[in-house]
């Protein structure tokens, strides 16, 4: 059953990630958005239908047989629904609320289509209230992401100090751990010899980014000396800070440009042994008589592939990483030890704080989307001011982005694991490790 599960998600995420980019590539902007928002809106009433009906109904029975294969044909039609109503043309942007006052209800023949026409208030102020929502929870998003991230630094850092006070092999333990700390130092180091090689980095940022480095590295030697921290906790902190940093100043992308190789000549020996050549030939030529469907479906995902950024999904990746982790170690800390990492939080929980996670995770599908829509539409506004490259965004009304509430998430970040190492005592036995048996 896990197996359907796990197939379940995989194609879930995969629709996802792949559908709501190809959204704004092929349809714009406002198209992008009302398939987002169709997304949201379907996984909500879904949740909601599945939290309010009995285990034992009939209707929630018909509804899970009867929705859950056919999730893929949802997202399909509701793509195929927004680009065909919501599409246009890059000279018919603007921002919704201009859409709305600037007079143009002139063009509509009667007070119906103003309102559900195409364009019409109903279907402007959807969409814009929808933009706006996730303009403004970008940053709780980044807040949480650092918050979360300093969640799952400290249970790290609680888990090697029981490993190395606790358990029988502490040497072996203590070795392995300052090891694996150096080498997350030293690629944290490598990242920001490379963000140091970017041409568009000013002096101010340069003045951040070296105030940011000056203050990571004392918060993690103070951890050390203190007692209140541990390597693996100084390491992860810094490293996560390099990260910050590096998703402000780039995209994934090389430094410099990647040469083209030189075209093999006429003379040169075949890249591979005949026998491989003569295979693949074999092979390219029983893909070509594959049915045109086939061709279509891979020149898709292929289409797909292309408009997704290594940033967004590395950001997605780690902030998905980052909240779920949380969910299983704020029940761990407040209640019930290391026997919470194995338990899903539920509406049932006795306390608030798992009754909330619980509520989220009934809700996670809109979540994610907005995470995701959230992330798509910050990387959209950050390279808008670079050039021709994100000139769409701007003139489809979206804003030109800035990395403001990512400089507060790492100022934050570094504040907040400053307060608790003032406040937190020395080989705290308590939280997620009190609950652990050492013979």
């Amino acid at each position: 059953m896990w197996i359907i599960r796990v197939l379940s998600a995989v194609v879930f995420l995969t629709s996802i990630i792949l559908t709501i980019p190809l959204a704004f590539d092929v349809g714009g902007r406002a198209c992008g958005l009302a398939y987002s928002l169709a997304l949201a809106s379907f996984y909500f009433c879904y949740s909601v239908l599945r939290l309010t009906t009995p285990d034992r109904s009939r209707y929630r029975w018909v509804l899970i047989r009867l929705v859950s294969p056919i999730q893929s044909i949802i997202l399909l039609s509701l793509l195929i629904w927004s680009l065909n109503r919501f599409s246009v043309e890059g000279d018919d942007g603007g921002h919704w609320v201009e859409r709305i006052f600037d007079g143009k209800r002139a063009e509509y023949t009667s007070i119906r289509q103003w309102i559900l026409g195409p364009n019409g208030l109903l279907e402007t102020l959807t969409v814009g209230s929808w933009d706006k929502l996730l303009r403004w929870s970008t940053p709780v998003f980044q807040l949480s992401e650092g918050f979360c991230t300093l969640l799952v630094i400290q249970a790290a850092g609680q888990v090697t100090r029981w490993l190395v006070n606790r358990s029988g092999r502490s040497d072996s333990w203590m070795i392995g751990l300052l090891v694996m700390s150096a080498s997350i130092i030293s690629s944290s180091v490598y990242f920001l010899w490379r963000i140091t090689q970017f041409p568009e980095i000013s002096n101010v940022d340069a003045i951040l980014i070296g105030m940011a480095i000056t203050c990571v590295v004392f918060l993690g030697a103070w951890g050390i000396s203190s007692g209140k921290g541990n390597p693996v906790e100084s390491s992860l902190l810094f490293a996560y800070i390099v990260l910050c940093i590096y998703q402000i100043f780039t995209d994934y992308q090389p430094s410099y440009p990647v040469e083209p190789a030189p075209s093999a000549q006429a003379g040169d020996f075949p890249p591979f042994p005949p026998i491989i050549m003569a295979s693949y030939s074999t092979l390219m030529q029983a893909l070509a008589m594959l049915p045109s469907a086939t061709h279509a479906t891979f020149n898709f995902i292929v289409a797909a592939l292309s408009t997704i950024t290594p940033s967004v999904l590395i950001s997605l990746a780690y902030r998905l990483f980052v909240l779920y982790a949380s969910t299983r170690i704020i029940p761990a800390v407040r209640e019930s030890g290391a026997r919470a990492l194995s338990q899903e939080p539920s509406l049932e929980d006795s306390d608030g704080a798992g009754q909330v996670l619980g509520a989220l995770s009934w809700f996670s599908p809109s979540i994610l989307i907005a995470v995701y829509t959230s992330l798509l539409m910050q990387h959209f506004a950050s390279t808008s001011g670079n050039g021709d490259a994100g000139d769409w965004w701007v003139s489809q009304g979206g804003d030109v982005g800035g990395n403001l509430w990512r400089w507060i998430n790492v100022a934050g970040t570094m504040a907040l694991y400053a307060l608790e190492l003032n406040l937190g005592k020395e080989d705290l036995d308590d939280g997620l490790t009190g609950h652990w048996k050492a013979d």
